[in-house]
Protein backbone atom coordinates (compact mmCIF):
# COMPACT_ATOMS: atom_id res chain seq x y z
CA UNK A 1 0.00 0.00 0.00
CA UNK A 2 1.33 3.42 -0.94
CA UNK A 3 1.84 5.97 1.81
CA UNK A 4 0.20 9.36 1.53
CA UNK A 5 3.68 10.86 1.13
CA UNK A 6 4.08 8.84 -2.06
CA UNK A 7 0.67 9.97 -3.33
CA UNK A 8 0.26 13.67 -2.45
CA UNK A 9 -2.53 13.88 -5.01
CA UNK A 10 -4.61 11.67 -2.70
CA UNK A 11 -4.67 14.47 -0.16
CA UNK A 12 -7.16 16.46 -2.23
CA UNK A 13 -9.82 14.03 -1.04
CA UNK A 14 -8.82 14.63 2.58
CA UNK A 15 -8.59 18.45 2.78
CA UNK A 16 -12.01 19.03 4.36
CA UNK A 17 -11.54 16.39 7.01
CA UNK A 18 -7.97 17.47 7.69
CA UNK A 19 -8.85 21.13 8.14
CA UNK A 20 -11.87 20.35 10.30
CA UNK A 21 -9.89 18.05 12.58
CA UNK A 22 -6.88 20.38 12.69
CA UNK A 23 -9.02 23.43 13.53
CA UNK A 24 -10.78 21.47 16.28
CA UNK A 25 -7.64 20.03 17.85
CA UNK A 26 -4.86 22.50 17.12
CA UNK A 27 -4.17 26.04 16.02
CA UNK A 28 -5.32 26.36 12.39
CA UNK A 29 -2.66 28.99 11.74
CA UNK A 30 -0.23 26.05 11.52
CA UNK A 31 -2.30 23.96 9.08
CA UNK A 32 -0.26 24.86 5.98
CA UNK A 33 3.02 24.36 7.86
CA UNK A 34 1.81 20.91 8.90
CA UNK A 35 1.14 20.05 5.27
CA UNK A 36 4.63 21.25 4.31
CA UNK A 37 6.07 18.91 6.96
CA UNK A 38 3.97 16.03 5.62
CA UNK A 39 4.76 16.49 1.93
CA UNK A 40 7.75 18.77 1.51
CA UNK A 41 11.21 17.52 0.64
CA UNK A 42 14.49 19.37 0.13
CA UNK A 43 14.45 20.96 -3.31
CA UNK A 44 10.65 21.14 -3.53
CA UNK A 45 9.04 24.51 -4.14
CA UNK A 46 6.42 26.18 -1.96
CA UNK A 47 4.34 28.90 -3.58
CA UNK A 48 2.95 31.17 -0.88
CA UNK A 49 0.23 33.62 -1.85
CA UNK A 50 -0.72 36.47 0.48
CA UNK A 51 -1.95 39.84 -0.75
CA UNK A 52 -0.61 41.56 2.37
CA UNK A 53 2.39 39.30 2.77
CA UNK A 54 1.39 39.02 6.42
CA UNK A 55 -0.88 35.96 6.48
CA UNK A 56 0.38 34.03 9.51
CA UNK A 57 -0.56 30.62 8.09
CA UNK A 58 1.45 31.30 4.91
CA UNK A 59 4.39 32.74 6.88
CA UNK A 60 4.54 29.62 9.08
CA UNK A 61 4.44 27.44 5.96
CA UNK A 62 7.30 29.45 4.43
CA UNK A 63 9.42 29.17 7.58
CA UNK A 64 8.78 25.44 7.68
CA UNK A 65 9.69 25.09 4.01
CA UNK A 66 12.98 26.96 4.57
CA UNK A 67 13.79 24.64 7.51
CA UNK A 68 13.22 21.69 5.17
CA UNK A 69 15.58 23.22 2.56
CA UNK A 70 12.75 23.94 0.16
CA UNK A 71 12.59 26.86 -2.25
CA UNK A 72 10.00 29.50 -1.36
CA UNK A 73 8.35 31.67 -3.98
CA UNK A 74 5.88 34.26 -2.79
CA UNK A 75 3.18 36.37 -4.43
CA UNK A 76 2.33 39.45 -2.41
CA UNK A 77 1.24 43.04 -2.74
CA UNK A 78 3.58 45.96 -3.23
CA UNK A 79 5.36 45.96 0.14
CA UNK A 80 5.76 42.18 0.47
CA UNK A 81 5.02 42.08 4.20
CA UNK A 82 6.80 39.52 6.37
CA UNK A 83 6.63 36.89 3.64
CA UNK A 84 8.90 38.54 1.07
CA UNK A 85 12.11 38.38 3.16
CA UNK A 86 11.47 34.67 3.84
CA UNK A 87 11.25 33.96 0.12
CA UNK A 88 13.93 32.95 -2.34
CA UNK A 89 11.87 34.76 -4.97
CA UNK A 90 9.30 37.39 -3.99
CA UNK A 91 6.94 38.56 -6.72
CA UNK A 92 5.31 41.76 -5.50
CA UNK A 93 2.26 42.96 -7.40
CA UNK A 94 2.56 46.74 -7.73
CA UNK A 95 -0.65 47.57 -5.85
CA UNK A 96 -1.92 48.18 -2.33
CA UNK A 97 -5.63 47.35 -2.64
CA UNK A 98 -6.58 43.67 -2.23
CA UNK A 99 -8.84 43.40 -5.30
CA UNK A 100 -6.17 44.93 -7.54
CA UNK A 101 -3.42 42.72 -6.06
CA UNK A 102 -5.57 39.65 -6.73
CA UNK A 103 -6.18 40.78 -10.31
CA UNK A 104 -2.45 41.16 -10.84
CA UNK A 105 -1.73 37.76 -9.27
CA UNK A 106 -3.87 35.98 -11.88
CA UNK A 107 -1.53 36.41 -14.87
CA UNK A 108 1.50 35.93 -12.63
CA UNK A 109 0.54 32.50 -11.36
CA UNK A 110 -0.80 31.43 -14.72
CA UNK A 111 2.59 32.33 -16.19
CA UNK A 112 4.37 30.42 -13.42
CA UNK A 113 2.19 27.37 -14.15
CA UNK A 114 2.95 27.62 -17.85
CA UNK A 115 6.68 27.84 -17.13
CA UNK A 116 6.53 24.74 -14.92
CA UNK A 117 4.50 22.83 -17.51
CA UNK A 118 6.97 23.78 -20.25
CA UNK A 119 9.89 22.68 -18.10
CA UNK A 120 8.26 19.35 -17.28
CA UNK A 121 6.62 18.45 -20.55
CA UNK A 122 8.56 20.14 -23.36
Amino acid sequence: MESIRERPDAVNKLWIGFHTAFANDDNPVFAFAQQVVAFGKPGDVLLGISTSGNSKNVIHAARTAKALKMVVISLTGKNGGELAPLSDVAVKAPADEVPRIQELHLPIYHTLCEMVENALFS
